[in-house]
């Protein structure tokens, strides 16, 4: 953190990829939607990358956020009264919140790393996994989403289908379209 000098050669190439991959316009949309759905006493972050890194860094906004996605009386992360100042708290903070993320469902390789914020080594990996949270609020469709439903992209549900004995029986009667035909087959 403090000791980190300049990166050089493939460090900096490395880094300079993954720093491409953060998206200023998804930036806002976040933002636009953690307001919404936490109130306006959450605040709003200077625009940018390092501002919106301040923003979550000690992992409140983060636990309101996730807070407000379940009803009330079963909320996952208790919420310390005065936000966290030293180092090890806040990254517990963040911990709670990616903990409490994977419990709602969002996929393992969706979440991102506690440093990722922390220390802003990928911020882009941070838009993902906050993306993954609103789709799957926009998903569950509880009424604990606040905010517009066109910002996330609704992930895909289970469509079972159940068939009756006889339609299984009559299925087994019909030639299907891959068995290919035999009409005008000869050895010719």
């Amino acid at each position: 953190m403090a000791n980190k000098g300049p990166a050089y050669g493939m460090s900096r190439d490395v880094q300079s990829k993954i720093e491409k991959k953060y998206d200023d316009e998804l930036e806002d949309r976040l933002v636009e939607w953690i307001v919404a759905q936490c109130g306006a006493a959450v605040g709003r972050p200077e625009r940018g990358r390092l501002g919106f890194q301040v923003w979550l860094k000690n992992g409140i906004v983060l636990s309101r956020l996730v807070n407000s996605l379940y009803p009330d009386g079963s909320k996952p992360i208790k919420i310390p009264d005065a936000p966290p100042t030293m180092v090890f708290k806040q990254m517990e903070q963040i911990a709670q919140f990616l903990k409490a993320a994977e419990d709602y469902g969002v996929v393992k390789t969706d979440i991102f790393q506690t440093v990722d914020l922390f220390e802003a080594k990928d911020m882009a990996a941070v838009q993902r996994t906050l993306m993954a949270l609103g789709s799957l609020a926009v998903t569950k469709n509880d009424g604990n989403y606040h905010g517009d439903p066109n910002w996330f992209m609704k992930k895909a549900q289970e469509h079972k289908r159940e068939f009756t004995e006889s339609q299984l029986k009559e299925g087994k009667n019909i030639i299907g379209l891959q068995m290919g035909s035999n009409k005008g087959a000869s050895q010719a």
